[in-house]
C-alpha cells in the first residue's frame, strides 16, 4: 500500500500541480478528482467537497454514499481510496500536513472533531446555502495560498481552515437533527445490544463492553454513535453503557446474596473502587448503602 509522506511525492504521482507549499496544498477538482486509483495512506488531514456522479471513495473498509454536497474529512494515516470519480460539479481537496499545524491551536482543536474519525459512510451533506458557505471559505484560503505566501500566509490560512471545520461541526449537529428519528431508534438499538451482551455470557467471558464494540455492532463509528446518542439522550454512548450496568448491578444487589464485590466483577468490572465511585455517582449512595437500606 502506498503511503504519502511528502505533498510533493502526492502531487507528482497524481499529476497535480506542484504544491505552493511543502506542508499545505488545495486543488480544485474539474469534474475529475482521483488519487492514486489505488488505497494509500498519508501524513495528512483531508477534507474535501465532492458531488460525485461516479466512482468509488473508501474510508478503511466503508464506501462513502455518493449524494451531492457531500463533505469528506480524513486524519493522517487512515486507509483512503478515491477511484475512478466523476463529479457532477467542481470539487476541491485541502491537504494539511500534521507538521503545518505545529505551535498552532489548531494542533489541538482539530483532534476534538470528530468528524475525522466518522466512516465515510456518515458523510456530512450540505444543503445548497451551506455549500455556498464552505465555497466562500475555500476561495479566501486560495486566495491567500495562491498568492505571494509570506509570514502571515499561515496563520490566515489556518485561521479559515478553522472556520471551515467550525461550521462543519454546526452542519453536522444540523444532519443530526434532520435525522431525529434515526437517533431516537439508536437509543434503543444500542440498548438492545447491551441486552444481548449481557444475556450471550460476554460480560463474563469479556468483561465490560466497549463502546468500539456496540459500534461495530450499528456499523457505526464509535464518535458518530455517541454524537448521534448525545443529541437525542444527553447522554454519550460511554454513559448510556454505565447507566445499563449501574441499573443492573442495582437489580442484582437487591435480587441476590452476593456482596459487592462479586457483583461488580460480575459485571466486568476489574476495578472495585471504580465500580463503587461509578455507581456513587449515578445513585448517590454507595453499593454498600444501596444495599442495607433495601428490606431484607
Amino acid at each position: 500500500m502506498k503511503h504519502y509522506k511528502s505533498l510533493i511525492e502526492l502531487h507528482k504521482e497524481n499529476g497535480l500541480p506542484p504544491p505552493e507549499h511543502p506542508l499545505f496544498s488545495i486543488y480544485k477538482c474539474d469534474h475529475v478528482c482521483t488519487i492514486g486509483n489505488r488505497e494509500f495512506t498519508s501524513d495528512f488531514y483531508l477534507v474535501g467537497l465532492k458531488n460525485v456522479l461516479d466512482g468509488v471513495i473508501k474510508y478503511g473498509r466503508t464506501q462513502y454514499d455518493h449524494q451531492s454536497g457531500s463533505m469528506l474529512f480524513f486524519k493522517p494515516h487512515q486507509i483512503i481510496e478515491m477511484r475512478d470519480l466523476e463529479l457532477e460539479e467542481d470539487g476541491f481537496l485541502i491537504f494539511i500536513h500534521e507538521d503545518f499545524l505545529n505551535g498552532h491551536l489548531l494542533h489541538n482543536e482539530i483532534k476534538k472533531y470528530h468528524y475525522f474519525d466518522y466512516e465515510t459512510n456518515e458523510a456530512l451533506h450540505l444543503s445548497p446555502a451551506e455549500e455556498k458557505v464552505i465555497w466562500e471559505l475555500y476561495h479566501k484560503i486560495a486566495n491567500e495560498y495562491y498568492n505571494n505566501q509570506d509570514e502571515y500566509s499561515r496563520d490566515i490560512i489556518l485561521a479559515n481552515v478553522d472556520t471551515l471545520l467550525k461550521y462543519a461541526q454546526r452542519f453536522y449537529k444540523r444532519q443530526f437533527i434532520n435525522r431525529t428519528d434515526i437517533s431516537a431508534r439508536t437509543v434503543t438499538k444500542f440498548n438492545e445490544e447491551l441486552d444481548s451482551y449481557v444475556r450471550s455470557g460476554l460480560l463474563d467471558t469479556k468483561g465490560l463492553p466497549s463502546v468500539n464494540f456496540i459500534a461495530e455492532r450499528l456499523n457505526m463509528s464509535p464518535g458518530y454513535l455517541s454524537n448521534l446518542l448525545k443529541l437525542e439522550s444527553g447522554k454519550t454512548a460511554l454513559e448510556h453503557i454505565h447507566m445499563y450496568l449501574i441499573s443492573e448491578a442495582k437489580n442484582r444487589l437487591i435480587a441476590q446474596q452476593h456482596n459487592v464485590s462479586e457483583i461488580a466483577y460480575a459485571l466486568g468490572f476489574e476495578n472495585l473502587s471504580y465500580f463503587s465511585r461509578l455507581f456513587k455517582k449515578e445513585v448517590g449512595l454507595s453499593p454498600n448503602a444501596f444495599k442495607k437500606q433495601m428490606p431484607n
